[in-house]
């Protein structure tokens, strides 16, 4: 461990998925007597590995890694129950004189855990009214009718996502105002930084779908079919999952493995420029190159990074 300067607050590792977030968050978390806590959405259920390239209990052995495996796939995923979670780990770790290294690339997640963001309440009645039409007309109905009334929300949910469509939907109509007004901008909880891992296109296009024939090969059908008997099919948040919606679709015989496997890769695309998108539009992040070429650089140019924010 580097003792040559005090650590920051909390580092935040982010960026599109396959672009390295993980390695170099226990890389920080080892330099920096810190522990690694989980900001990918759906690492937070337990048995979801394979299709969601959770480090294996031998890759994060070295480091304390939190806020893993903690719900049930039947269980809908809560930002405000995650960011209650979060910043209670955030704290003790504070408290303990170790640096909370915050890894993942569910944007929302990350913004929950480090800033001010407050969440607006739930109405019974308009969330059963919204839910009886998703039912009824399914999530792109409700989804073209988000974009009409907050293009932004539209553009960074998925239209497949029906239970963020109808949680934005329900924002509007309790607030009045758009989902996204909801959001505030950088006010942030804690002194972060925020270390973005950047990946060219074509390249992390390559990645993508190397990982998902790596996530076929080590089983995730298996994993799928073992989770589908625990309620997966039934889990409102982890059935969505990308590879799980995929998986599921073929084990009902709507697609075969093959197409499964090929909307994987389509999908997992769109998503990590979403991703990108996102951390994009937030000013504090700093990039580093990510690229094959740049592996061996990469860790050093973060800690390099890290030390020189703190004694900026």
């Amino acid at each position: 461990m580097r003792s040559s300067a005090p650590a920051p607050r909390v580092i935040a590792v982010v960026g599109p998925t396959a672009a390295g977030k993980s390695d170099l968050g226990v890389f920080l978390a080892q330099q920096l007597g810190g522990e690694v806590v989980n900001a990918d959405s759906m690492q937070l259920y337990r048995g979801m590995d394979i299709g969601t390239a959770k480090l294996t209990l031998a890759e994060r052995a070295s480091v304390p890694h939190l806020l893993l495996d903690i719900w049930d796939v039947t269980e809908a995923a809560s930002v405000a129950e995650y960011q209650r979670l979060a910043r209670t780990e955030i704290d003790r770790l504070l408290a303990e004189g170790r640096t909370p290294v915050l890894v993942g690339g569910s944007g929302l997640y990350v913004k929950g855990a480090i800033d001010a963001l407050e969440f607006p309440g739930t109405d019974p009645g308009v969330r059963a009214v919204l839910e009886a039409e998703l039912a009824e007309h399914g999530s792109g109905a409700l989804h073209e009718r988000l974009a009409a009334a907050d293009p932004e929300a539209g553009r960074a949910i998925l239209p497949s996502n029906g239970r963020r469509i109808v949680r934005a939907l329900e924002v509007i109509e309790i607030t009045g105002k758009p989902f996204t007004a909801n959001l505030p901008g950088s006010d942030a909880v804690y002194d972060t930084v925020q270390i973005g891992v950047d990946v060219a296109r074509p390249e992390l296009d390559e990645r993508i779908a190397l990982r998902v024939d790596r996530m076929w090969d080590a089983g995730l059908v298996d994993e799928v079919r073992a989770l589908e008997a625990q309620g997966l099919r039934d889990g409102r948040t982890a059935s969505r999952a990308l590879g799980y919606q995929q998986v599921l679709a073929a084990l009902a015989g709507e697609c075969s493995e093959e197409e499964a496997r090929g909307e994987t890769v389509r999908a997992t695309k769109r998503f990590a420029r979403r991703q990108d998108s996102w951390f994009r539009r937030d000013p504090r992040v700093q990039w580093l190159n990510g690229a094959a070429e740049q592996r061996r650089e990469l860790p050093g140019q973060a800690l390099a990074l890290v030390e020189r924010a703190v004694t900026a």
